[in-house]
């Protein structure tokens, strides 16, 4: 598999999405390799793969991880972590991560991946950080080439069931200047609240370095207060359970919704949620609404004015890229070019970039969808 080539239409339109300028927050180093490359890796690494044709590689991970369980989900990792043990593993998967999200076109990125589950091959934590950054400045510098505008920032990740939050906490800060926009924590959620690396956040923090925590995926609201609380988070990753905080009554031919303590703290404070549709529904992370798109809270948090955003979480395992995202919530939910432009909006506003580039990237968006929305109302 290479850069994407498809085609995705806006659902009743004739607007490419892959043609608008997109912001994608939400997207795992690890959750995003092409299947080829996997084959390819494996045979260096002698790690060995249910299949080594690529169509059928990606309908393996596909399968596996439609589980209805992150639990389950995330043993799909297990293959990908394998195969990025070298250098020359993950500059590789990062290249063709910046290729690939740049033939979506997205113009930023993050790229979220955990670099304590890179030491197998003998790296150190700040060779493989470096590995990863060679690999982005490579992609960049390539799909720029072709015409394409990107920036792409990591987010480093730390495992919350292990104990090394604070040791990830510190490298994060020491590569600040060399790519390394942000912080995450990462892992199975359910009994692995973020209070476990709290000094992890207290360093951070004292650094004014940002986070983002996943949050309301696997787990409810205590793990979401915890992510704001002890994680001092300025995005929650996923963050749909929040909706357990939000009560729908129905008088007449009337809707209302109340919204707790905490659903009115995320949502009056900007807080960003890292919805990812697709995977949501793989890891049964809105089951108690529902097992459809059409379920997901993310039409109830954007309705209700939370800043929602639109992500992939793992293409790979969720064969998809964030134009296809789009198209399906846009389907989903009737939404309009301009609900799509809001949700770019969204994450630009809650992109980890200075002030000022969040405004240049927010310019950038806006003149990219014009044509598009005046063409679109000209019909």
């Amino acid at each position: 598999m290479t850069t994407a080539t498809t085609t995705t239409l806006l659902p009743g339109t004739d607007t490419v999405l892959e043609a608008l300028p997109k912001v994608s927050l939400h997207d795992h180093l690890d959750g995003g390799l092409r299947p080829q490359t996997i084959i390819e890796l494996a045979a260096d690494a002698g790690v060995e793969l249910p299949t080594t044709d690529a169509h059928e590689l990606a309908a393996w991970f596909a399968e596996k991880s439609n589980s209805g369980s992150l639990v389950e989900y995330l043993k799909t990792f297990d293959i990908t972590t394998a195969v990025m043990q070298s250098r020359e593993g993950l500059e590789r998967v990062a290249r063709e991560a910046v290729l690939d999200l740049a033939a979506d076109g997205v113009v930023w990125g993050e790229l979220r991946w955990a670099p304590e589950q890179h030491q197998q091959g003998g790296l150190s934590l700040d060779e493989t950080v470096e590995a990863v950054q060679a690999g982005i400045d490579a992609g960049v510098q390539e799909a720029r080439s072709l015409g394409h505008r990107i920036r792409i920032g990591q987010l480093v990740s730390a495992m919350r069931h292990a104990d090394r939050g604070l040791e990830i906490a510190e490298l994060a800060v020491r590569h600040r200047d060399y790519g390394v926009v942000g912080f995450d924590i990462a892992g199975a959620e359910a009994g692995f609240p973020a209070s476990r690396l709290r000094d992890a956040f207290d360093h951070l923090a004292a650094s004014f370095f940002p986070a983002t925590v996943h949050a309301g995926e696997a787990d409810g609201l205590e793990s979401i207060r915890g992510a704001l609380l002890d994680g001092r988070a300025l995005r929650l990753g996923h963050g749909v359970r929040l909706a357990e905080d939000i009560e729908i009554t129905t008088e007449g031919e009337s809707t209302f919704a109340r919204l707790g303590t905490l659903a009115e703290w995320v949502k009056d404070r900007g807080i960003a949620l890292e919805t990812s549709p697709s995977s949501n529904l793989q890891t049964g992370a809105i089951a108690q609404w529902g097992d459809e798109l059409v379920d997901h809270p993310l039409d109830l948090f954007y309705q209700l004015g939370f800043r929602v955003t639109v992500n992939t979480d793992n293409r790979l395992m969720s064969g998809t890229t964030l134009s296809r995202e789009l198209a399906l919530v846009a389907e989903a939910f009737g939404y309009g070019l301009d609900d799509i432009l809001a949700f770019q909006l969204n994450a630009a506003e809650a992109a980890f970039l200075p002030v000022e580039d969040r405004v240049e990237l927010a310019e950038m968006i806006v003149e990219g969808f014009e044509a598009a929305l005046a063409g679109e109302h000209a019909e």
